[in-house]
């Protein structure tokens, strides 16, 4: 995974410096209110889902308009190219262009990186509900975000770990977690499947589905929880590695913001205090404040912002770092 900065020409560009081929690119500008717009190699170039809201896929002809061997290639779209703007991009690395899986109870299409723990899988949805569809990992998943592209009004629902497969979370939405056996029925994913419910944000009939799925990998990522205590002096979370990419959410009360940080964007003068945040759920620019405090070996929370770190308030968060892992599960530092 890594997170690249750029700055629009509204003409053709191309954004490199990765180190990798991208399989999922989401990118937001952030000095304007424009979407998050993600890409990736199962829907194909120019085709992108809305982060930030409950619609289908649309085709951005000026778009992402091709993945290459160290980036990708956006057109004149504003929403990812406009000359007055600074952008942000995320981009994690999958494997490719995918592969029929037949691990669950209907053929997904598979693109599978199991070094980094993340899969891009994509499915027609039956509507009936406990239906398994096969991920790639070879491990259990401790975070799942999905989506319906086809269908409107489908929201992002989504699985984490520390919730469990009784709850979910909405990507688009600021609400708390909720208790519902119709998006992951109340069944915990296993190494090989996840199972659907039967709402029609990823059980209906006739859906075409994409879900983003990742394991934990030692020294590069992890998905966990905490309690916030309110203060400028907040809670420190233990992560194993010195993270380069974190997003949280506030499960139990509604209303709080989902918040990304990453380690590209701060307004702190180079320090390891990071305030600079965007919202997948809005279509906002970029926010200065809620500081976090990224450290060698996870993050402290330098905010009593609700948002991050309210008294007794509980979290989930994903996070990444920039290291890789050996074969021994022994994490080595890369640049």
């Amino acid at each position: 995974m890594n997170t690249k900065l750029y700055t629009g020409n509204s003409s053709t560009q191309n954004i490199t410096g990765l180190d990798f081929q991208p399989d999922w690119v989401w990118i937001k500008s952030r000095t304007s209110t424009h979407n998050n717009q993600t890409f990736d190699v199962l829907k194909g170039v120019q085709k992108s889902v809305v982060v930030n809201e409950a619609a289908v896929e649309i085709t951005m002809t000026n778009g992402l308009t091709a993945f290459g061997t160290d980036g990708f290639t956006v057109g004149s779209d504003d929403q990812v190219n406009n000359s007055s703007q600074n952008y942000c991009s995320w981009n994690w690395k999958a494997n490719g262009t995918g592969s029929a899986n037949t691990d669950g109870d209907v053929t997904s299409t598979v693109s599978a990186n199991t070094t980094s723990g993340f899969s891009i899988v994509k499915w027609d949805s039956t509507g009936t509900a406990g239906i398994n569809i096969g991920h790639g990992l070879g491990q259990k998943p401790a975070m799942i975000i999905a989506k319906s592209t086809n269908i409107s009004s489908t929201s992002w629902p989504v699985y984490h770990q520390s919730l469990g497969a009784t709850k979910y979370l909405s990507l688009q939405a600021t609400t708390a977690s909720t208790t519902s056996a119709t998006r992951w029925n109340n069944s915990e994913p296993t190494t090989t499947t996840f199972q659907t419910g039967s709402s029609g944000d990823i059980g209906g009939s006739d859906r075409t589905m994409i879900a983003y799925c990742f394991a934990e990998k030692p020294g590069y990522s992890k998905m966990g929880s905490y309690t916030g205590n309110g203060s400028s002096d907040g809670a420190m979370i233990y992560t194993g590695f010195k993270p380069a990419w974190v997003m949280i959410k506030r499960t139990d009360n509604a209303g709080n913001y989902w918040h990304i940080y990453d380690n590209k964007r701060s307004s702190s003068g180079g320090s390891n205090i990071i305030d600079d945040v965007l919202y997948p759920n809005r279509s906002d620019a970029e926010y200065s404040g809620d500081k976090l405090d990224i450290i060698s070996n996870g993050i402290k929370f330098r905010s009593g912002n609700g948002d991050i770190n309210a008294s007794g308030g509980t979290y989930i968060y994903m996070a990444f770092g920039q290291s890789i892992v050996g074969s021994n599960n022994v994490p080595a530092t890369a640049r």
